[in-house]
């Protein structure tokens, strides 16, 4: 579907919309930091919204990063630099359409799942994790430079993160809870197939490695085997292996023993059994 909507509506996307919302973040932070504004008055409080402040439906989209402390602060432009570097990939990858369909479902999401708890503040914050989880699932090798320095490849952020998320889901609160979901709904909804697909090639992966490993430890099964002697294919490859048409079943003989055998009936072999 979002192929056809990208042939018919691409040309009215949004391109380098990550680059917006680093500007937007960089400006909140910087009025804030000079007292110009009151950053409280952005998060998404929905009773505050129907209270008559509708602009925190949008503002709480430029929120920036969570640190505190004069050190933290300069995080900051690595965390934008990191941003960036997600979202433009994503956008280079997916087209602009897809990624705005992508922040725009983790928006709405979000957006919805805040008015069940609408005393409680909601933020950009698993919004932005969700960026890094689709990045790391398309490019799962690829290495940054933590700092500018520590190399470590996206999965493991990605797996970090998660544990960072399941950790403030058990410990936070129910908001907290519910932007977790709406981040994992909103990956899961673009990533779903291709997660399922990865989990089943990967059990049909382990399951042929059990089985060659378990060849390697017994030997290798036979596939023939004579029901009067009991050579097979494994014992004596070299014998041509038959199956009697008038044997009631799949009867195997070895060259030996196929014109030498008393026909296996159904009968008989229900008595033998």
């Amino acid at each position: 579907m979002l192929d056809q909507l990208e042939r018919r509506l691409g040309r009215f996307a949004l391109t380098h919309v990550t680059l917006y919302l680093i500007i937007g973040q960089v400006f909140v932070t910087l009025t804030a930091m000079l007292q110009l504004l009151d950053i409280t008055r952005l998060p998404l409080v929905p009773a505050l919204v129907v209270n008559g402040e509708p602009w925190r439906l949008i503002t709480f989209m430029f929120l920036p990063p969570p640190v505190g402390g004069r050190f933290s602060l300069m995080l900051l432009p690595f965390a934008w630099w990191l941003l960036y570097l997600m979202g433009s990939a994503l956008e280079d990858h997916w087209g602009a359409l897809r990624y705005n369909a992508y922040l725009f479902t983790g928006f709405l999401i979000t957006v919805a799942v805040a008015f069940v708890s609408p005393e409680w503040p909601a933020t950009n914050y698993y919004l932005m994790i969700g960026i890094s989880l689709a990045f790391a699932w398309l490019n799962p090798n690829f290495e940054l430079l933590m700092f500018f320095i520590l190399p470590v490849k996206m999965k493991w952020l990605a797996l970090i993160s998660l544990a960072l998320m399941g950790h403030d889901f058990l410990l936070g609160t129910r908001a907290t809870r519910l932007e977790i979901a709406a981040a994992l709904v909103t990956f899961l909804l673009f990533f779903g197939r291709s997660l399922s697909d990865a989990i089943r090639y990967r059990r049909r992966t382990m399951a042929v490695q059990s089985q060659r490993a378990a060849e390697e430890r017994n030997g290798p099964q036979p596939r023939h085997t004579c029901r009067i002697c009991g050579k097979t294919d494994v014992s004596n490859p070299e014998m041509d292996f038959r199956y009697c048409s008038k044997c009631a079943g799949d009867e195997c003989y070895c060259p030996e023993h196929i014109a030498n055998h008393e026909h296996v009936t159904a009968t008989s072999d229900e008595d033998k059994s």
